[in-house]
């Protein structure tokens, strides 16, 4: 599930991902997205994992497609999780996008607000 959490700016759109990614989870969230950058030019995102389980095939394929198509719209993404492989998607991601991505703890999601503040 990919459930929007408050931010403290307009300028950045948070999400909570949490159990196993279905392609309908991308069908709400994507349309947020494109809304927020047709709004406001860049935006900057916060993924905070939550009891993540990963993507089934199809969400797989959307989230590789959204990644393509918004690579060069998303200024910073930060990810919060709670699993040292999560840890890891912040390299793997990072050839995808122009955009600076930065991991952080889950209790330093302050942190994670305050850099893509900045």
């Amino acid at each position: 599930m990919i459930e929007p959490i408050p931010a403290p700016s307009d300028h950045i759109l948070a999400f909570r991902l949490s159990g196993k990614l279905h392609d309908e989870d991308y069908k709400t969230f994507v349309p947020m997205v494109d809304k927020a950058i047709a709004d406001d030019g860049k935006i900057r995102v916060l993924a905070q994992f939550h009891d993540f389980h990963g993507w089934d095939a199809h969400a797989l394929w959307d989230d590789i497609k959204f990644a393509t198509e918004h690579c060069t719209k998303i200024e910073r993404i930060a990810l919060v999780g709670e699993n040292t492989w999560e840890k890891y998607m912040a390299i793997v991601c990072k050839p995808f996008t122009m955009a600076k991505v930065k991991y952080f703890d889950a209790e330093k999601v302050d942190d994670a607000f305050a850099w893509l503040s900045e």
